[in-house]
Parts: C-alpha cells; structure tokens; sequence
C-alpha cells in the first residue's frame, strides 16, 4: 500500500467532503462543524424543501417545513457545541431562527432562513477555530501535522519547518494548545481514524497502516484509550445508528 498516495486521497476527500459514503445528512452538519462557510453555502443552494428524504410531519406543506427546519437547526446546533461552540450561543441561535420561521408563512421565507442560520453556525465555528491558534508556527505546525499523519512526525521535523528551535517550539504549542505536539499528533490521528471507520472503506489494519501506528494491536489499544471502545466496536455501533436514522426518516 503506497501510504502516502491514500492518506492524500483521503484528506482529499475529507477537505472536499465528497465521500461517497457519506450520509447526506452527516456530510450536512459536519460541514457546517468544520467551519467550511464556502462549501455551507453551496450544500445550501439546494433548498431545505427540495432535499431528499424528508418524512411527512404534518399535512400542511408550511408547517411540515418548519418542522423540519427546527430538526435540522437543533441537530446544527447539538454538533456545533460538539466542536467546541458554548451552549449558550449554540442554543441562542437555535431559539432566534426557530422563531423566525415559525412566523414565516412561505417556503421560500423559511428556505431563506435555513440559508442564514447554516451559515451563521459555519462562521461562528470558523471564527472559533482561527481563536484557538494565535501564533504562525503553531498554525503551521498544525497544517504540517494534519498533512503528514501518515509519516512520522517529530519535533525535529516540525521544528525545521517553523525555523524555530525545537525545546521553544515545544512549549509554545503546549501554552497555545493545551497538548504536547505528542499529544495533538496522537489525538489527531484518532480523530482520523473514527471519521475513516465511519466514512471510508478501509478495515481497521488499513488505518493502523495508514496513519502509521507501529501495529495494529496499538492502534486498538491506543483508540480504546481515547473512545473507550475497540475499533471494531466503534465503527459497528455507528453504522447501526446511521441505518436507524435512515430508517426513521423513511417512514
């Protein structure tokens, strides 16, 4: 397996958000998690209304879509204060928009709406993530690391490419960070790997290859660390959770 070729065509696929595996609906809101208001605003093009399978909530056409623009709101909401969002705005936002279209008495009012609230959320989330990295090195470092999670990365290599000495390089990433570059690296990975058990095709031993973890057994055994399941474990529980909601939205 040529790593470095399938890691790129992931992370492709991930800064794209065209996995062909992909949920609409998960792709929906962990686009608009991300930060990525570009790609919000183009999932948005297609209005609310117009998209697939949405069930029927009420016989009226107006109050079926405002259901849904509720369901879809609080979902955003729920999986932006996942990424880091505070409750209170999460939830604020959500309560401001929810209002809105409930005194909205068109669809193309509440299809407006949606547009907005979506990209709000996207903007607040990209306005977070740019707080958390103050400094150019620790921004690079970060851009390095996400880059090369199929190598792997020192402190000297991340060093050689902020030009900074490497014990100065250390603690500054531990102040502006909360981690050691060990700890951000490891982390990282493991993020990768659950979206990878979720949205791709590759088998645990893969990912272990691919995000270079020494063997497969520590790449269980690290990733039973942080999630508290096994790999296996995680990517069967969910599937099954997006089957269920399939399921609950064709009926």
């Amino acid at each position: 397996m040529e790593k470095d070729y399938v890691y790129q065509e992931y992370i492709r696929r991930e800064e794209n958000i065209l996995h062909a595996q992909y949920d609409p609906e998960l792709e929906f809101y962990s686009v608009i998690k991300s930060g990525n208001v570009d790609k919000t605003k183009e999932l948005c093009s297609i209005p609310i209304g117009d998209k697939g399978g949405l069930g029927e909530l009420s016989l009226d056409p107006i109050q079926n879509l405002k259901y849904h623009f509720v369901i879809s709101t609080a979902i955003t909401a729920r999986y932006c204060i996942e990424g880091g969002l505070d409750m209170s705005t999460a939830f604020s936002l959500s309560d401001y928009y929810i209002k809105k279209a409930d005194m909205a008495t068109t669809k193309e009012k509440i299809n407006e709406l949606h547009t907005a609230v979506c990209i709000e959320y996207a903007t607040r989330m990209k306005n977070l993530r740019k707080k958390r990295i103050t400094s150019k090195p620790i921004a690079k470092s970060i851009d390095y690391i996400s880059e090369h999670l199929h190598t792997k990365i020192t402190l000297e290599n991340l060093a050689e490419h902020t030009k900074l000495n490497p014990s100065y390089l250390s603690r500054l990433f531990k102040q502006e960070t909360g981690l050691t570059i060990s700890e951000y690296i490891q982390n990282t990975r493991i993020e990768t790997a659950k979206n990878m058990l979720i949205y791709s095709d590759y088998s645990s031993a893969e990912i272990a290859s691919i995000l270079s973890f020494s063997d497969q057994s520590y790449f269980t055994e690290v990733f039973k660390k942080h999630t508290g399941l096994t790999p296996k474990k995680y990517q069967s529980m969910h599937l099954n959770q997006t089957e269920i909601g399939n399921n609950y939205k064709k009926q």
